[in-house]
């Protein structure tokens, strides 16, 4: 999958929005994605995650990433669908403080 098509999957859902969006980092970007409009399908939730998967096996070989790591909440969706396609545990952080 390409990065028009991986977009294409965030338009279908209604999760590209267009615009003028001022980042949590203070960037300024023209384009926000709402990854949970996206993730709530999980049939594209394993399209996408399925992508990054290859990607990252395509890069680093097959068995190189033994663990995935998400942050509690907005990654958890993802971290449990990369640690599926990846065929390792997946496991999430929480902030203790902050």
């Amino acid at each position: 999958m390409n990065d028009q098509e991986a977009l294409q999957h965030f338009r279908d859902a209604g999760a590209l929005l267009e615009g003028h969006f001022i980042l949590t980092s203070g960037l300024r970007s023209p384009m926000y994605l709402q990854c949970a409009k996206v993730l709530m399908h999980p049939d594209r939730a394993a399209t996408l995650c399925g992508a990054l998967a290859a990607r990252i096996v395509a890069k680093l070989g097959d068995g190189a990433i033994d663990l995935v790591v998400s942050p509690a909440l907005g990654g958890v969706v993802v971290g449990y669908e990369m640690g599926r396609q990846l065929d390792c545990p997946a496991i999430f952080t929480e902030r203790v403080a902050g």
